[in-house]
């Protein structure tokens, strides 16, 4: 059979022999043939039925091709190996195809625009989607190169059924929707895709539909920049996602993902989200500045990640809930608002080689029924290294902390951990903190330096120490709480700066074959101890304990807040580690900190007064500095007011002025009650209030509901005993220390008036008044804007309305009833936008008046 030659149809206004018509020219067309359009616009639905060449006579963006009014695409494609090149193909509604490609046909689109509708591609049903492998080259049934996809409602590209799609250098952009969609067992290879500002994700992924891209970015996808549903799989690697409005990649089902050198960046919540049976694998991977968690597992979610970064997250770097396992080598965290790791439920974690830093909080927390491995890792400057509170069993071995500003290393009451080869250095509390019901075994390692003691053993604490080092600790070696004991073997304590062993009354630890190298003592603490010493020596003579304790070599240095006094007054149990210190507060500016005051929506009268006393106190300093006089001036307070003003807020605020106007050394907030000033028995109180004003040294010591301590009966009651203690206190530590009484005003009349110590203390009241209505309403605009709500004037009203007909009796909580009304209304709306079936950015971030109480809507 002859071989027949191919010709070239010409489409245009004028000229003999060309059609006026696309279409004209494509049923003209024989396989093979090539359809050249001149520029223009034309209006016309096209089909291709056979292999042909459509292109733009003078190059992209000089021929629109334009569907007709009434549903049909611009373009439809029923046959194989059609091409279309530098044509602008036009929907004519932006949630209907633009381009629709049937089953079994093909397309490619080279330089093409399409606008205004999606592109839909249907494969046949039933095919397989197969896996990616590496090096594997992807096949397809449509194929984009250097296109442009713009405008579409809903999606700009929806894969089905088995289809097979490539697209190469392409862009996605300004999609009311998710820029692409693949269900069934469809297949997706990209290369060089741009996607950018879609209102819903990037990529979504559902059914058993198969996922590859490279070298692409993802930029202000209004939801996750890659959403998994059901049993999909992505490959991913030199990919960025930018700015999501929720999640980076979020995984749901039995979905897995694959990332390699991909980068996530200041995602709008968790950078990596997995819930029910998801996996994840990512190698090289970063994440920045995620607005809650880097990586976010439930369910019994699987992670896997070799050679990652986790940087400045909002929440905790990684938290892992109910049965999620998730598995880290070689990993670096660095800067976090809470937790490095936060290992909850019956969750598993494995972190091997890895480094962890600048963290707000705990390094690792372990909680509830979850275990951890941490193996060969640096954690520093962290508030507390690692912390065990769960009996599941979690293991340490071979690892640093360093610069803890509490603990190094943390078993919390209930927790059991084994921890061998380990190295603690420079804490500010405690190397190694074991806490009553703890149950902790201590394998080789060592801790040096720091201000606080190597090891602390807490009431009725029954460690297992041995081939211990304690090197030059700020205080006591090891310090045995009342009844605390424990088995100590082969541990050297050297160079301790107190004691070395610090033994509470009723400790009877057992030591063997200990040794005690240049300390100011061996012993320190009450004579009624009962320790068990076997071939223990100090300074090579055997060790004994004979009741009478040796006084210290050098002075005691101040107490550090919450840490027990040594040798004098034992710490009670209700100072317990959880209490010990926190890091120092940064510097901040006096004038940041009057306008942080200036926006706290009500309290007009409090304010004026706050304000009033920091001139006054920058008065008081002036003169001070110019070698005059200070008049007499009182900085205890009494903040009288209802539940809910504001009290906590202001007192914590008071903090940090007096501190900027250099009147406090810390100005932080330490905040108790009656529960934690007053004993069960007698000679438990006094040491238990002065542990609660050594933790305010520097600071501020709020005292609510201080009323309490006051019996309105009268007669004898311990809180009496806890109000003459503070007296003496506040006397002994007036320039280092202020307290602030709070409570109902009725009450603190009373409370003031129970001790002259009191009332000469206290000769200033702050009065906070109720919020008014419109108040409650600021507080709740405040709280939705956090969270990125906005109400409708509708529902402002509605609001306003609800809080000035709201009963204000004794459950009425003031700004707490606030925040109360804002939760709720975000959970109705919550209720409200999953029934809805795509719900916009807009309406999942609008409060209408349907969200409010219902109480509010009767």
């Amino acid at each position: 059979m002859p071989h027949r030659t191919t010709r070239t149809h010409a489409v245009g206004p004028r000229g003999r022999g060309v059609h006026r018509l696309v279409a004209d020219a494509l049923r003209a067309a024989q396989p093979g043939d090539t359809v050249v359009v001149a520029p223009g616009r034309y209006q016309e639905s096209l089909e291709l039925a056979r292999r042909v060449l459509l292109i733009a006579e003078q190059g992209p963006g000089t021929v629109v091709l334009a569907a007709p009014p009434g549903g049909a695409p611009a373009l439809r494609v029923l046959g194989p190996d059609c091409l279309l090149r530098g044509l602008d193909l036009e929907g004519a509604d932006p949630g209907d195809p633009a381009v629709t490609v049937t089953a079994g046909a093909g397309l490619v689109l080279d330089h093409c625009t399409v606008s205004g509708g999606r592109i839909e591609v249907r494969g046949p049903e039933g095919a397989e989607p197969g896996d990616f492998r590496e090096g594997e080259e992807g096949t397809s049934a449509v194929l984009l190169r250097d296109c442009r996809l713009t405008g579409a409602r809903h999606a700009a590209l929806r894969l089905s059924g088995g289809a097979r799609v490539r697209i190469e250098s392409t862009t996605v952009t300004d999609v009311d929707g998710v820029g692409a969609v693949l269900a069934g067992t469809a297949r997706l290879d990209v290369t060089g895709l741009r996607l950018e500002s879609t209102t819903g994700s990037g990529i979504r992924l559902r059914g058993r539909s198969r996922l590859r891209m490279t070298e692409s970015r993802l930029t202000s996808p209004g939801r996750a920049g890659l959403l998994l549903e059901d049993t999909a799989h992505a490959l991913v690697t030199t990919t960025r996602i930018e700015t999501p409005g929720t999640a980076g990649l979020h995984l749901g089902g039995d979905s897995h993902a694959d990332l390699i050198d991909t980068r996530v960046l200041r995602p709008a919540a968790s950078a990596l989200v997995l819930q029910d049976a998801a996996r994840l694998t990512a190698d090289g991977c970063t994440v920045t500045a995620p607005g809650a968690n880097g990586l976010l597992a439930t369910g019994t979610a699987r992670a896997r990640l070799n050679d990652c970064r986790l940087e400045d997250c909002g929440f905790s770097a990684v938290h892992l809930a109910d049965r999620a396992e998730a598995a880290f080598t070689d990993c670096r965290v660095r800067r976090g608002a809470e937790h490095g790791f936060h290992v909850a439920g019956s969750a598993v974690l494995g972190l091997t080689d890895s480094t962890v830093g600048g963290i707000a909080l705990t390094g690792v927390a372990v909680t509830d029924e979850a275990r951890a491995t941490v193996t060969g890792c640096r954690i520093d400057t962290v508030h507390t290294g690692v912390a065990v509170a769960s009996p599941a069993g979690t293991r340490v071995a071979g690892s640093t902390v360093v610069g803890a500003a509490r603990a190094g290393l943390e078993v919390s009451g209930g927790g059991r951990a084994v921890l061998t080869g380990n190295r603690v250095t420079g804490s500010g509390a405690a190397g190694l903190l074991l806490d009553s019901g703890s149950e902790a075994t201590v394998e080789g390692g060592s801790v040096e330096g720091g201000s606080g003691s190597g090891v602390v053993v807490w009431t009725g604490a029954r460690p297992v120490i041995g081939g211990l080092r304690i090197d030059g600790t700020g205080r006591n070696g090891v310090y045995f709480a009342e009844g605390a004991g424990g088995l100590l073997t082969s541990c050297d304590l050297v160079g301790t700066r107190l004691p070395a062993l610090h033994l509470a009354a009723g400790a009877a630890p057992r030591l063997r074959r200990c040794r005690v190298l240049d300390c100011p003592a061996p012993f320190g603490g009450d004579g009624s101890a009962a320790p068990v010493l076997e071939q223990c020596d100090v300074d090579g003579v055997p060790l004994a304990f004979a009741g009478a304790l040796h006084p210290p070599a050098a002075p005691v240095p101040p107490v550090l807040p919450g840490l027990p006094a040594v040798p004098a007054v034992p710490l009670p149990p209700a100072a317990a580690p959880a209490e010990l210190p926190t890091a120092e507060p940064e510097e901040e500016h006096l004038d940041d900190l009057l306008a942080e005051l200036a926006t706290l929506v009500g309290l007009d009268r409090v304010k004026h007064d706050v304000q009033s006393m920091v001139k006054l106190m920058q008065a008081v300093r002036l003169r001070e500095e110019a070698g005059l006089p200070a008049p007499p001036l009182s900085r205890h307070l009494v903040f009288a007011g209802n539940p809910g003003t504001g009290k906590t807020t202001v007192a914590r605020l008071y903090g940090r002025l007096l501190k900027a106007l250099g009147l406090l050394r810390r100005g932080h907030l330490v905040e108790v009650d009656r529960s934690a000033l007053v004993g069960e028995y007698v000679g438990h109180t006094g040491p238990r209030t002065a542990a609660a004003f050594n933790r305010a040294l520097g600071g501020v010591l709020f005292i609510d509901e201080a009323y309490s301590l006051v019996p309105e009966s009268g007669g004898h009651d311990f809180g009496l005993e806890a109000v003459a203690t503070l007296v003496k206190l506040m006397e002994d530590h007036r320039d280092d220390v202020v307290v602030i009484a709070a409570g109902y005003p009725a009450d603190m009349a009373r409370f003031v008036g129970s001790n002259p110590g009191l009332s000469s203390r206290f000769t200033r009241t702050l009065l906070f008044e109720d919020y008014s209505a419109a108040d409650l309403v600021a507080i709740v605009e405040h709280q939705a804007r956090e969270h990125r709500y906005e109400l409708t004037g509708p529902a402002r009203l509605r609001l306003l309305h609800h809080f000035e007909t709201l009963p204000r009796g004794a459950g009425f909580g003031n700004g707490r009833s606030a925040r109360q009304t804002f939760q709720e209304m975000t959970e109705r709306q919550a209720q409200r936008m999953a029934e809805a079936v795509t719900p916009t950015p807009d309406q999942l971030s609008t409060l209408e008046p349907a969200d409010l109480p219902v109480a509010a809507l009767g």
